[in-house]
């Protein structure tokens, strides 16, 4: 390595250091200024399973002091007087909690609180803690999700799925049901940060599109980042969905076990070690579900592909086991292992499969109000892709993950400091449209280290964050600086903006210039990039992107509330694959053009667009209605161009009618309207000679194959998407803890004719999935 290369690397990790000690040196001082007074601090959890009651309110009674639970359930109000109190705790559909404490000598009160569901619970209360919940969160371009918003969405296949409302989501872009993919404000699906339990997923939605690798039931939660994203997150550039799964039932055992047209499931839960007021307790959950799709479909969905059904296969195991301690500290073990198999008919045999295990703690030491957060994991994924070509492709990604964060509660206000360092090897294998093989095996090591302040200053709400994230590859840093605000004007409107810089290494195997992306691969490292982009020379191999989002949310009404955000995207550089690469980066072909022998091609790119969402919620019906309006452009710095999802108008509708006695009695549909993707026309046809191979060819005796011109890049337009989906439901109560389900849905209830894809050889086009009905049966217990 040459020196000047070491001089800079040098420089890099004492600023590193520094940035580190700096960090330290905070949190030091806040210890030492706030352990000087009294505090309170706890968990709030459900007294029937054990699970965090999340942004439940607490509040000293006749004080100014509050705080709010986080996701773990844990709260901290510092600064408190010596004296008597009585602390107050809030939660929706839950008994309020009043009890004394007292603090003495600026000691620190430790406690944790159990809530009891309620008997009966006001709609008004359910929007007003939702209501606080706007006035106190930033909630910049972020969707909230729990089980129980999932299941609002009609069930596709009879099972509720966070892939199918993830579609509805304001600003994102679904391709299809066949082979589909999310596409984030303008992002493509390998700029999308997926974690579970902090461990990254890499490929979270199985072909059919319709359904992910995750369990909706075991969900405690799951935020939806569609950029501006603060300074926790790093290594993607467009957006982030983090997912945290519960913990198994403490109390007793307890299960579910449905099935469907499409496919089954089983979910075992209970204690090991049974929870008792004062111990330790020791809990699991299983979860498996798996696709009989392609069995089923030949004989109930006769109709589709002349008879073969639908060739999708997926199997989904998720293990985890929780052990908790009476001060709060947790500490979790979870593992889990996904497949996926599909064989498109005329087109390819696919198939990818995925493991992992990983472990995350939370703990709280006694006389101290910060929380300690770290995980530790390991994962696999591997891809291949066999096309009638006989040129097999295949790709896998292999590594650990390791996290390390630091809490520190301050009433309403809060800090937070972290690290986080992967390590993982990517195994690429591919041919490209001229029959050249690239491959790469590359092994790669990031750091990344951030902090964050949350400042509630009455009206106005600051979260400014700041990330390095180091690539040992490329010995490069990327300093991102990240900024989140809320001003609530009033009771009823709120202003807020976010913006950031974002940076990753990770490159997809396939490109935005391909109609069907189906094979889903990474590569990383140093890329075998060209010098020099749109006369200007590459100073570095990183992708990175620029981020504002402003807007404003008001309260209509009481149970209206609208939502506005537009959003500019700037994706200032980017990698993509060479789709057109003819030669050899040797010294023979030095004298041919960049963009015919170097493995990868440069591009930037923007996206910008307006989101607006109305919701109507009340105890028997929810009103969800969604209107995005955006724009995708590329530059590959000889041409602009618009990706392939790139989708000008997106409408999404969805209503859940609740009836009958105890409301056992679910209606839901969903209406989504999208113009038309864009694509390449064909502008003729030649006989094509095989010259390439063979210069003895003898075409004077033989045919050539069918050679395609191709018209300007995606310049066409398919035709508008458009689909409903309809489900009703029926509970039967057995007992307090036993229920059946009996689900009856329709996909494409109209039947309509959407496009996947046009065969232009054989002239043949190629829909969507066509009506299907299904019914399905569920027994919790």
């Amino acid at each position: 390595m040459p020196k000047e290369n070491l001089k800079r690397k040098k420089k890099i990790m004492n600023k590193q250091i520094k940035t580190l000690g700096f960090a330290l040196l905070l949190i030091l001082l806040g210890y030492s200024a706030f352990s000087q007074t009294g505090a309170i601090k706890g968990f709030v959890y459900d007294k029937d399973n054990g699970e965090p009651c999340a942004f439940a309110n607490v509040s000293i009674d006749g004080t100014p002091y509050g705080a709010a639970t986080d996701m773990n359930g844990y709260f901290s109000i510092p600064k408190i007087p010596d004296g008597t109190y009585n602390i107050v705790i809030t939660y929706v559909s839950y008994d309020s909690i009043s009890e004394p404490f007292t603090i003495s000598n600026g000691k620190i009160f430790s406690k944790n609180y159990y809530m009891s569901k309620a008997a009966f619970v006001l709609d008004e209360a359910v929007v007003s803690a939702e209501r606080e919940e706007m006035r106190t969160q930033t909630r910049i371009s972020i969707v909230k999700v729990s089980p129980t918003q999932i299941k609002q969405l009609p069930s596709i296949g009879s099972e509720p799925d966070i892939a199918q409302y993830m579609q509805v989501v304001p600003g994102v872009t679904f391709t299809g049901d066949q082979g589909g993919q999310l596409y984030i404000r303008g992002g493509s699906n390998i700029q999308n940060l997926v974690l579970l339990d902090g461990m990254t997923i890499y490929n979270p939605f199985h072909s059919i599109g319709l359904f992910s690798v995750f369990d909706s039931d075991i969900i405690r939660n799951a935020d939806i980042y569609t950029g501006g994203f603060n300074s926790e997150y790093g290594g993607r550039i467009s957006s982030v969905m983090d997912i945290s799964m519960r913990d198994g039932n403490p109390n007793r055992f307890a299960g579910k076990i449905s099935g469907s047209t499409f496919g089954t499931k089983l979910l075992l839960e209970g204690p090991l070690v049974k929870y008792k007021e004062g111990k330790s307790s020791l809990s699991y959950i299983l979860s498996g579900k798996t696709s009989f799709l392609e069995q089923s479909s030949k004989y109930l969905y006769k109709y589709i592909n002349d008879g073969a059904g639908l060739p999708f296969n997926y199997t989904d195991l998720y293990g985890k086991i929780s052990l908790n301690s009476p001060e709060g500290s947790r500490v979790n073990l979870f593992g889990f292992k996904f497949s996926d198999n599909v064989s498109y008919q005329g087109l390819s045999d696919l198939g990818w499969d995925s493991y992992g295990l990983g472990a995350n703690v939370s703990l709280v030491p006694s006389g101290s109000t910060v929380m300690i957060k770290a995980n530790l994991s390991y994962s696999d994924y591997n891809i291949s892709l066999q096309t009638l070509d006989n040129l097999p492709s295949s790709s896998g990604i292999r590594g650990f993950n390791f996290g390390l964060d630091f809490i520190y509660f301050l009433g309403k206000n809060q800090f937070v400091w972290g690290i986080e360092t992967l390590g993982f090897n990517t195994d690429f294998n591919f041919y490209n449209s001229v029959g050249r093989l690239i491959t790469q095996f590359e092994n790669t090591t990031e750091l990344g280290t951030y902090f964050k302040f949350k400042w509630n200053l009455g009206n106005l709400l600051i979260e400014p964050g700041f990330r390095v994230q180091y690539y040992a590859s490329m010995s490069s840093a990327s300093p991102e600086p990240r900024l989140g605000l809320k001003y609530n004007i009033n009771e009823f409107l709120r202003f807020k903006m976010a913006a950031g810089i974002y940076s990753q290494n990770l490159v997809a195997a396939n490109s935005d210039r391909d109609v069907v992306n189906l094979f889903y691969g990474f590569l990383s490292g140093d890329l075998n990039l060209p010098s020099t982009f749109k006369g200007e020379d590459v100073t570095h191999k990183l992708q990175k992107s620029e981020h504002i989002i402003a807007g404003f949310e008001v309260d209509l009404t009481n149970k209206i509330n609208l939502n506005v955000e537009g959003y500019l995207k700037n994706f200032s550089q980017l990698s993509t694959i060479n789709r057109n690469k003819v030669y050899d980066d040797d010294d023979i072909n030095q004298d041919k053009p960049e963009y015919l022998r170097k493995d990868f091609l440069i591009e930037s790119g923007y996206a910008y667009g307006v989101d607006f969402l109305v919701k109507y919620d009340q105890k028997n019906l929810y009103i969800w209605f969604v209107y995005s309006l955006g724009w995708v452009k590329r530059d590959d710095g000889v041409q602009i161009y618009s990706p392939h999802y790139d989708r000008r108008h997106n409408i999404n509708l969805v209503t859940t009618y609740k009836f009958g006695k105890n409301q056992s009695w679910n209606v839901s549909a969903r209406w989504n309207l999208g113009s038309g993707f864009p694509f390449t026309q064909t502008a003729g046809f030649y006989e094509e000679t095989d010259l390439y191979n063979s210069l003895n060819y003898q075409y004077w005796q033989n045919n050539g194959s069918l050679g395609i011109i191709y018209g300007e890049l995606n310049t066409g337009r398919l035709p508008y998407y458009h689909r409903l989906d309809f489900t009703a439901s029926k509970v039967i109560t057995f007992s307090k803890y036993s229920k059946l389900e009996i689900n009856f849905s329709i996909t494409n209830v109209y039947n309509r004719q959407n496009i996947f894809y046009f065969d232009r050889v054989d002239y043949n086009r190629v829909d969507q999935l066509p009506i299907m009905p299904s019914l399905g049966l569920s027994l919790t217990f």
